[in-house]
């Protein structure tokens, strides 16, 4: 996988739909939808991000992510529910690293959906474009140790866990350990 693929393919956000789930480019529209949760400290727990202080700064972040999106260096969809037409998360690539042909994934769902199968559902449509449409070989997630929640939707979604990366991350004023699941891609044997 070449950097210029990654470029050329998320300047042009893609569009992909599941069963239930439509993952497209976040947009300003999405605003009170994000802030819903994003402004939640439960949310952001086992996240590198603090909670959204206010509707503005949910607002001006994602009217920063709209510059990101057109240059291509921004690889996270919002997930829609598509009945309710409604913003319920993000699941996306974190990072690529182009001369091993890998990529990182990371996601985050709205409380009011979780246990549904949302977050896994996701999880496999990006899986699945890594594999299918980006030729990567390799796919890891990383989660706080005590996420086992994370970890349970990584695992359903066939990544093998790795294991644990004691303080690898320092998050919030103090170290994390940090464990890490991974599929290679099924084709590439």
């Amino acid at each position: 996988m070449k950097k210029e693929t990654v470029l050329q393919t998320f300047t042009h956000m893609p569009q992909l739909t599941t069963e239930r789930l439509l993952l497209r480019k976040m947009l300003i529209l999405d605003a009170a939808d994000m802030y819903e949760y994003a402004s939640l400290p439960q949310v952001t727990r086992y996240l590198l991000w603090d909670p959204h202080p206010d509707p503005d700064y949910t607002k001006r972040y994602l009217a920063y992510l709209q510059t990101r999106y057109r240059t291509g260096e921004f690889y996270d969809f919002a997930v829609i529910c598509r009945k309710e037409n409604k913003m319920i998360g993000t699941c996306g690539f974190v990072r690529f690293d182009a001369a091993h042909d890998s990529a990182e994934v990371g996601y985050v769902l709205n409380p009011r959906y979780h246990n549904q199968g949302y977050a896994t559902e996701a999880l496999r449509a990006v899986l699945d474009f890594g594999f299918s449409q980006l030729g990567l070989h390799r796919i890891e997630a990383r989660f706080m140790k005590d996420n086992t929640a994370s970890r349970h939707v990584m695992e359903k979604c066939g990544m093998q866990f790795e294991g644990i990366h004691h303080h690898l991350l320092f998050i919030k004023g103090r170290y994390e350990d940090i464990g890490i699941c991974a599929a290679i891609n099924p084709h590439h044997f």
